[in-house]
């Protein structure tokens, strides 16, 4: 028997619409949230325990999240999409694309390029599935002010994009604290389906954590924030089938003497398991070829991709460039 469809929050069972407004007020507007809400958050918002594990367990099989045997989550996995990021090289590194379901992560030093993939990703999440999008909008969040719509329309251009329709399918903010930027995660899962996106962009994820949280006495404080910023954007990820692109920062560990690396992600391991695909992006000295490097993912394995980006945006590089 197939389980009900609920479409609005007064739709699930025992829901008044004082309790359906409560929710709203704290960013659970939609039943996809509450269905990827904790007990905990719920019990906060008013809710009975009970009452609340109710909800969440309608509202999950109203969007049919079960228990599945491996054979049908290959199934499901199926519906998973891919964003091309502009490169084949890079695409292939990462398994084809920027996948959905998941947050992959580009960390490197200031000038490697992580803003500008998020711009490429952007537009060409808008291209129609043939071409390497999904024919879907952008959310883009902006902790370090360094969003450019000249890029925008660049990159649009290029790619045979009304450069106007283009920046209306990007729906941007910026951030202007740390609670800020979660509050406006928190709150995203309205306008994720109103206007039917399907890329999360948050460059930097960590820039405000990093300033605010001095000192190791705030270090618990900043990964237990991180940690619930970070679900929640997997979860919408997840909810809506949407891609999750983070930007991070880095830091020197010149005492390290053993690592191949020079530099870090800030974040420690809240960041590194909840990023799916991690990602370091390198500059080549004097040039616009910049190589990535994947460092984790569940399933991929690690290699490097060489790249440009060019006043077109983000391409494959010419092997006599390098």
């Amino acid at each position: 028997m197939k389980e009900q469809r609920y479409i609005f929050l007064e739709d699930l069972p025992g829901m008044s619409k004082q309790l359906a407004d409560r929710l709203r007020e704290l960013g659970y507007t939609t039943v996809e949230s509450v269905a990827t809400a904790t007990l905990a958050e719920l019990v906060a918002a008013g809710f009975e325990e009970k009452h609340a594990s109710e909800v969440i367990s309608a509202a999950r099989e109203s969007i049919e999240i079960t228990w599945v045997t491996a054979r049908e989550l290959a199934d499901v996995k199926t519906s998973i999409g891919r964003i091309t990021t502009g490169s084949a090289r890079l695409d292939m590194l990462l398994g084809g694309g920027v996948e959905t379901q998941a947050i992959t992560e580009f960390f490197g030093e200031f000038g490697t390029g992580k803003s500008q993939i998020c711009h490429q990703l952007a537009v060409n999440v808008q291209l129609p599935v043939r071409r390497g999008g999904l024919d879907g909008a952008a959310l883009y969040i902006d902790s370090e002010n360094t969003f450019r719509p000249e890029r925008i329309v660049s990159m649009a251009r290029h790619l045979g994009l009304d450069p106007d329709e283009a920046m209306d399918r990007i729906i941007y903010s910026e951030a202007y604290t740390s609670d800020h930027q979660m509050l406006l995660i928190e709150k995203a899962d309205k306008i994720i389906k109103e206007k039917g996106v399907k890329l999360i962009i948050v460059d930097s994820l960590t820039a405000h954590f990093r300033s605010e949280y001095l000192g190791r006495q705030m270090l618990a404080e900043r990964q237990q924030k991180l940690n619930k910023h970070m679900h929640r954007i997997v979860r919408l990820a997840r909810a809506f089938n949407a891609a999750a692109v983070a930007t991070n920062q880095v830091m020197s560990k010149p005492d390290d003497i053993f690592s191949t690396s020079a530099v870090y992600p800030i974040g420690g391991h809240v960041v590194g398991h909840t990023s799916h695909n991690r990602v370091l992006l390198r500059k080549v000295s004097g040039k616009r070829v910049r190589i990535a490097r994947l460092i984790s993912s569940p399933y991929l394995p690690e290699g490097e991709a060489v790249f440009q980006i060019t006043e077109n945006g983000v391409e494959d590089v010419d092997e006599r460039d390098r």
